[in-house]
């Protein structure tokens, strides 16, 4: 049964700049500074089962029958600790990592996914930017799923829930501290980068790209090569910031391109705009276009 999460110790010591990763959107300590607007102490408690975390309130809009684990089977032969270690446990916790994401997001609906760096402060215009692209995407009836880390996915997670929309954080285990930001509804721990990476392309009808690391980077190639590949349908990939992803265009068109190691066409998978509501416009469009429902 779903059972109360433990709120964070707030005296726990926060990591070092150095040590908050982007790889990936993975969830780092909280943004400097979120709390002073969202207290988490005063925000409602939060409900797990495994993975997956909820707000109150969070399952009714999900379109889909929920299922909770009652009991778990217990180990029987407690001696064999080393089975943990074997590839084939591994497999198995992997499985388990699909299963609870496909359960716990086959009931999102429309749905966006917004990368960014997790170094984005919480006091610089790149988080507002974020923040804006969240609340458009919210208000346009698209649920926004991020890595559920700080920096721009905070910024994104809490655009979207300040509009009242669905905010979505797929989270990594890491070796350094972590944790959600406090902004995210609905939360899927894990520990596999394949895994979470699936969750992000099976559920999302775009990709939202905002100024990032190797792990932004690294989601956004993830999509151009499906897409070129065919392996996923065409949906539309958007940077947020032209000053940011000029230097990046610059090389595919004058580096790549003429090496013939991409087509003039795979260029055009790429749409960037400085405008949040824009990006919001396009995803838009695609959805309208392909009537994917509400």
């Amino acid at each position: 049964m779903l059972t109360t999460m433990s709120e964070q110790d707030p005296k726990a010591p926060a990591s070092g700049p150095r040590e908050v990763a982007d790889a990936g959107q993975a969830a780092g300590p909280p943004t400097e500074g979120a709390h002073d607007v969202h207290d988490r102490r005063s925000s409602p408690r939060t409900m797990r089962s495994g993975r997956v975390s909820m707000r109150p309130g969070t399952g009714d809009r999900l379109t889909a029958p929920r299922r909770t684990e009652d009991e778990k089977l217990l180990e029987g032969d407690r001696g064999r600790v080393a089975f943990l270690d074997t590839d084939t446990w591994r497999a198995l916790r992997i499985l388990s990592e699909f299963v609870e994401g496909f359960e716990a997001l086959a009931g999102v609906g429309r749905a966006v996914a917004v990368f960014g760096s997790a170094r984005t402060p919480a006091d610089s215009p790149e988080y507002e930017l974020g923040r804006r692209v969240g609340r458009a995407l919210a208000n346009r009836g698209f649920a926004v799923i991020t890595g559920g880390g700080p920096g721009a996915m905070e910024a994104a997670n809490r655009g979207a829930h300040e509009a009242g929309g669905l905010s979505i954080g797929c989270n990594i285990e890491l070796p350094h501290e972590q944790s959600l930001n406090p902004y995210v509804d609905l939360s899927v721990e894990f520990h596999y980068f394949f895994a979470r990476k699936t969750m992000f392309v099976k559920y999302a009808d775009a990709f939202v790209i905002l100024p990032g690391g190797f792990g932004t980077l690294d989601e956004l190639f993830e999509a151009l090569t499906l897409i070129q590949t065919g392996k996923i349908r065409h949906f539309p990939v958007v940077l947020i910031g032209s000053a940011y992803w000029n230097g990046l265009l610059a090389w595919l068109r004058d580096v790549q391109l003429p090496a013939g190691n991409i087509a003039p066409g795979d260029i055009e998978l790429l749409t960037v705009t400085d405008d949040p509501e824009e990006a919001a416009r396009i995803v838009e469009a695609y959805a309208t276009e392909n009537d994917i429902g509400s």
